[in-house]
């Protein structure tokens, strides 16, 4: 195993990596900026290094300072968590040429499913279902553009290649609007991403989020772990995840799980990774695939009792994967919720001081949190403070434990989304299963 690891990271997640490498034995340092000195991670930490000031780009996104101080800890490797540089080709690069090891896939496999453009063509030579569209970047030809938004169908959404997030898109219904529609997304891909490259693809009006869990080793073993449906959204960020996805059927399962198998064996990849479909009328169409730790791992953890993050250890370490395809069973149903520290209805961050935190619990309930009594949630990163997991041996009681886990919760001090949860598991819609991408921010009025 990995003697030491530098954990890349903050809050939920780096506390995460540090139980997995608690487990196996691993010595941890926790890098951090000045105004995380506070954090769990940090206090449990083997040892920490103190890289820069609150703000990211001089601290968690300080490629230097990172590598720097796995030198001086003689640490063997690196754990990005998600977020950050998670998913930052040239930082997987500097890693390895510093002659240490990057927990998570190659450079080339980064770069590779980075750019949304040479990710559609890698997954349409693998097999993988893509949605119809431009086959490839946009031209300056707006006849020739044109031509190619009536053979899709509208509506089309043009999308930023290098875009993400729910950035760099815009969705247009008639030829009218097609040649401003590209000339203000490509100026705004421009100064979003330094890259102002778009390509086309048809617009699906309900479709639902579905993604697959892949693990992959060094030793050409790749295996999946199911499906996660995360279509409850507000603009295109998730709010509940759960896995299995509600109507999907084993042999659906099995099927888009293969070619996903069979797309990272294409490409050499390494490390845990998500390929992320949309889904709709009985069919998948790739959109991108995350080349890091989810956030919702942990679902896909309770139903199949696979540990991801100690599996990534494991691969990183040059060992084999723990499980083969045939030993990964479905077992019941678990939903996530993520707590994030903000106004339930104006959606606007609430950091501050936690006078008062309390956690859930009882059969079949997880919870994923780096805040304690007396933390005080700083104004400068990501608004989640945690993860609420409920597992059960089906659907409804899953939902059941989970309206009971966020009875219980008290997080006093600050305000948080635990209301807009309660108010989502009282809807029908989301009680049947199966709403799509639109359902949350149309019932919000968004």
């Amino acid at each position: 195993m990995l003697e030491k690891v530098i954990i890349a990271n903050r809050g939920e997640i780096a506390l995460r990596i540090l139980r997995a490498c608690r487990e196996t034995g691993i010595k941890t340092v926790a890098v951090h900026s000045t105004a995380d000195d506070n954090l769990k991670h940090v206090l449990l930490a083997d040892e920490t290094v103190c890289i820069g000031p609150p703000a990211s780009a001089d601290s968690y996104l300080n490629m230097p300072a990172i590598i720097s101080a796995a030198e001086v800890t003689d640490s063997v490797a690196i754990h990005p968590g998600y977020g950050f540089l998670s998913e930052n080709a040239d930082f997987a690069e500097r890693v390895e040429s510093s002659g240490f090891i990057f927990i998570g896939p190659p450079a080339h496999c980064i770069r590779l499913m980075g750019d949304k453009v040479s990710a559609i063509k890698a997954m349409q030579d693998a097999g993988v279902p893509t949605v119809p569209g431009s086959d490839g970047p946009l031209g300056d030809d707006a006849e020739e553009n044109m031509r190619i938004a009536h053979a899709i169908g509208y509506p089309i959404i043009i999308k930023a290649s290098a875009g993400g997030g729910g950035r760099g898109m815009r969705v247009v219904h008639s030829e009218a609007s097609l040649a401003s529609a590209i000339t203000v997304t490509a100026a705004e891909a421009r100064a979003a991403f330094g890259n102002d490259t778009l390509y086309m693809e048809k617009f699906l009006e309900y479709p639902r989020h579905i993604e697959v869990q892949v693990l992959a080793d060094n030793h050409g073993n790749v295996i999946h772990l199911g499906e996660r449906d995360c279509s409850m959204q507000r603009r295109h960020q998730k709010v509940i995840e759960e896995a299995p996805a509600p109507g999907i059927t084993v042999e659906q399962r099995e099927a888009i799980g293969a070619v996903c198998v069979q797309a990272c064996k294409d490409m050499g990849y390494r490390s845990a990774g998500t390929f992320e479909f949309l889904y709709q009328d009985d069919e998948f169409y790739f959109i991108e695939m995350n080349t890091r730790l989810q956030v919702e791992h942990p679902v896909t953890e309770m139903i199949t009792g696979v540990d991801i993050v100690k599996e990534q250890l494991r691969i990183a370490a040059g060992e084999e994967l723990g499980f083969t395809q045939d030993e990964i069973r479905i077992q019941g149903h678990a939903i996530e919720c993520r707590i994030n520290a903000e106004d339930p209805k104006t959606f606007m961050p609430s950091p501050g001081l936690i006078q008062l935190w309390h956690a859930p619990g009882g059969p079949g309930i997880r919870v994923e949190s780096h805040i304690y009594s007396g933390y005080r949630v700083p104004p400068y990163y990501d608004s989640m403070i945690g993860k609420v997991i409920a597992h059960g041996n089906d659907r409804p009681t899953a939902i059941a434990r989970m309206r009971s886990a966020l009875s219980e919760m008290v997080i006093e001090g600050i305000k948080t989304n635990i209301p807009l949860h309660q108010e989502i598991f009282q809807h029908a819609a989301f009680q049947a299963g199966g709403t799509d991408i639109h359902y949350l921010e149309k019932r919000l009025g968004i």
